[in-house]
Order: C-alpha cells, then sequence, then structure tokens
C-alpha cells in the first residue's frame, strides 16, 4: 500500500465517529447535556473536599468484574473513612442486554432515595446472573422490565413497586441513564471496571483490583497530604 493512502487511527475514528457527532449535536437540547447535576452516585454521602482522596469508579451493573471489584473497594473505603470519598459512574455496556434497563433501575432508585442506590447495585452484583443474556435470551423488553421493578421491589421495599414502575415510563430516568453513558464515553471509558484516582485512571483498568491493591494506591496519597497538612504555615 503507497503511503498516501495510509490512515492513523485517529483518522479512521474521526471519519467514523463525524455522523455520530453532528448527530449529537443537533440533539444536545433533547438529552439535556450538560446535565443539570454533576454525574455518578457518591458512596454513603460522604462527599468530600480538595484535601480528601477522590475515586471514580465505572461499573455496569450486570458485569462480573464490576462484581468482583467492589468487595475489595468497599473495604478499602471502610478503612480509610473520610479520607477518602467515593463517586459510582454507569457505563450500561451494549453486549450485556439488561445493562441499559438495569442501570436506569438504579437511577430510578436514587431519584426515589440515594440511600437505596448502593444496596440495590449490590443487590445486582449478587444475583447479576438473573439478567445474563443468555437467561434472558427468550424474554421481551416488557417482560424483563417486570423482573427488574420486582427484583428493585425487593431490595429497597414492596411499597415502592409502583414507584418503580412510574420510573421506567419516565422519560428522565432514561435521560439520566444516557447521560451516564455519554459522560464515561467522554472521560475515555470503554470497559467496567474502570477507576480514576483524583481525576487519573488507574493502569490495569478492565479489571477488579484487590485490597492490597488499593492500600498501595491510596497510602501513599494519604501519606503525602499528611506531610503537606504539616508543612503547611499558618497566618493570623
Amino acid at each position: 500500500m503507497q503511503r498516501q493512502h495510509r490512515f492513523t487511527l485517529t483518522q479512521l475514528l474521526s471519519f467514523m465517529l463525524l455522523p455520530v457527532v453532528n448527530l449529537s449535536i443537533l440533539t444536545v437540547q433533547s438529552q439535556n447535556l450538560p446535565p443539570a447535576r454533576y454525574d455518578g452516585f457518591v458512596y454513603e454521602n460522604r462527599q468530600g473536599d480538595l484535601n480528601s482522596i477522590l475515586v471514580e469508579a465505572f461499573f455496569d451493573p450486570v458485569c462480573p468484574d464490576s462484581r468482583d471489584s467492589w468487595p475489595p473497594l468497599k473495604e478499602a473505603l471502610k478503612h480509610y473513612g473520610s479520607r477518602v470519598w467515593l463517586v459510582v459512574h454507569l457505563l450500561p455496556l451494549p453486549y450485556h442486554d439488561n445493562a441499559f434497563v438495569s442501570s436506569r433501575a438504579l437511577h430510578i432508585a436514587n431519584t426515589l432515595n440515594s440511600s437505596f442506590t448502593f444496596p440495590l447495585l449490590e443487590e445486582f452484583f449478587k444475583h447479576q446472573e438473573k439478567f445474563y443474556n443468555a437467561k434472558t435470551s427468550n424474554l421481551s423488553k416488557t417482560s424483563i422490565v417486570e423482573e427488574i421493578v420486582k427484583f428493585a421491589t425487593v431490595a429497597v421495599g414492596n411499597s415502592y413497586s409502583s414507584a418503580f414502575e412510574s420510573g421506567f415510563n419516565d422519560r428522565q430516568t432514561d435521560l439520566k441513564t444516557r447521560v451516564s453513558f455519554k459522560y464515561s464515553t467522554s472521560r475515555g471509558v470503554y470497559g467496567t471496571p474502570f477507576f480514576f484516582v483524583n481525576g487519573f485512571v488507574l493502569p490495569d483498568t478492565g479489571s477488579p483490583l484487590d485490597y492490597n491493591g488499593w492500600r498501595s494506591i491510596i497510602d501513599p496519597l494519604v501519606g503525602a497530604k499528611s506531610s503537606q497538612s504539616i508543612n503547611v504555615p499558618h497566618f493570623i
């Protein structure tokens, strides 16, 4: 192949994505972008400040690797307490048939009561095989939504059954789930789990990180912040 006919990967992607970009520009208003609030769910409402270490996790509720990465991350958060805070973003992967509807259920739960979000996420992780592709291949989309509603109400309380049903008929929960997907891809996230610490992507993303791995990453940052606080002069 002659040199003048070669294209870089970036150029090829630009040609492929140009129609998508133009379409997204035309539909920004209907998609409510940028959103009214920052995407993501804050774990235990533990919002930090500039002196806290921020971990951002990108999960798919029906992704086995996302499931496996949650217990060690949760253990690390318990260890560090208020020194570390977590924001979870959802990336419903297109090859997981029920990822979008599961993610939408989490947005509905968060709208009803933010304390419902992580218990429901953990229930998805615990029983996610119920929503694997093969298990639902013969079910209609309506039937899957009905199953998700039943599943979610068992997790958060049967009294919320009608609220979840209404949530799946609310256009806003659909848009919030789309915003989560678009936000994730805007950060260059292409799989789950993906992790950022203080805004920087961790290496070897896409695979679970164990508790010792989290300690090896966060311990030096906590130590650096402690030494900085000791050396900061105080002014009257």
